[in-house]
């Protein structure tokens, strides 16, 4: 059987989807810091799955995904859901929400970096 190489995070039970799929697997075990840094890895790739959902179901399912990866990187690094809840209202405050459904075309270059631009780093 053709191999394919996802060197992903994966959730405990797909192992044995595997084998109960008559298919062989390598699997390692991370070290924390590799656990760190492949959770914040999966939150993109859990990201853009929602972005390719064609139906209401297939969104659900998304969103529940990335929603466990949070939970596991607020496990990790001890974030309570208090600090997330500050955290938002602060950025609320000072950024406003979605309610104007507003698309920025484009913008005079003032020094701001988005956090998209900062990734790309």
């Amino acid at each position: 059987m053709k191999k394919i190489y996802y060197k992903k995070l994966i959730r405990d039970e797909i192992p044995k989807r595997i084998v109960e799929s008559n298919g062989k697997y390598l699997c390692k075990k991370l070290n924390s810091k590799e656990f760190k840094n492949e959770l914040l890895k999966k939150v993109h790739e859990e990201s853009s799955g929602i972005v390719n959902s064609t139906n209401k179901n297939e969104l659900v399912s998304g969103i529940g995904d990335i929603l466990d990866v949070i939970d596991e990187i607020k496990k990790i690094y001890k974030i309570t859901s208090k600090e997330i809840v500050d955290s938002r209202k602060i950025e609320f405050k000072r950024k406003g929400g979605f309610n104007k459904r507003l698309f920025l075309v484009w913008s005079e270059d003032t020094g701001y970096k988005s956090n998209e631009e900062r990734n790309l780093k």
